[in-house]
């Protein structure tokens, strides 16, 4: 019986290896196009970008500084996530003007509750709608950072779906802080940075950023 296990396990254990070792490629060929597509979503036309790297609060941060055909900075388009969704993690790709308005956001990655949660990765949800073309500097800030309306802040949360609100929220102002130590060097004092490589291409390629119940109250 022991031996049988023992089998059993090894070849399970084998099957799994194998499986990852072909799908591996192919999952993290897809998840750098997603960025590439993020990157012409929440960003002016560009010509190139270049990569800067950090942990804030134990989060991993990815700051594309875009330039034009003449080496001006187009905008800033930030790879940020909270930890904190109702069902996980949140991932959004946040766009910045030179000057730090929000350009756009995208939503990468969520797995909120359907019809809930989820509204965050709509075009006309009223998250987006609060901070879309404003720069966060100017708004009502809580602690520093944008905050719901609950919270004593502006931005109007989704309905039903504070914790998601919140989280999405966290993710925006973590790509804020980025921008700012990016952009105009402000480092916060929770920063780790990595080194910082350029990519560069008529537009950006793929293998210019191959990288890496109910929501409510």
């Amino acid at each position: 019986m022991v031996t049988v296990l023992f089998v059993i396990t090894f070849v399970s254990s084998a099957v799994v290896g194998i499986v990852y070792r072909i799908t591996a490629g192919p999952i993290a060929g897809a998840r750098a196009a997603a960025v590439v597509e993020s990157l012409g979503r929440v960003l002016p036309p560009f010509e190139s970008t270049k990569t800067d790297t950090m942990t804030l609060s134990g989060v991993p941060v990815t700051v594309y500084t875009a330039t034009d055909a003449d080496g001006a900075v187009a905008g800033y388009a930030v790879e940020t996530a909270s930890n904190n969704g109702f069902s996980g993690p949140v991932r959004l790709m946040v766009g910045f003007d030179p000057d730090g308005t929000v350009e756009n956001i995208d939503v990468l990655e969520q797995t909120e509750t359907p019809g809930l949660g989820t509204r965050m990765a709509e075009e006309d949800n009223p998250l987006l709608a609060s901070v879309r073309g404003r720069n966060p500097a100017r708004m009502q800030l809580v602690e520093g950072g944008i905050a719901v309306r609950k919270d004593g802040g502006d931005v109007d949360a989704l309905t039903a779906a504070t914790i998601s609100s919140r989280a999405w929220c966290e993710a925006v102002n973590r790509a804020w802080t980025a921008y700012r130590s990016v952009a105009l060097g402000e480092m916060p004092s929770d920063a780790a940075t990595g080194a910082s490589d350029a990519a560069t291409g008529a537009t950006a390629t793929t293998a210019d950023v191959m990288e890496k119940g109910g929501d409510h109250e």
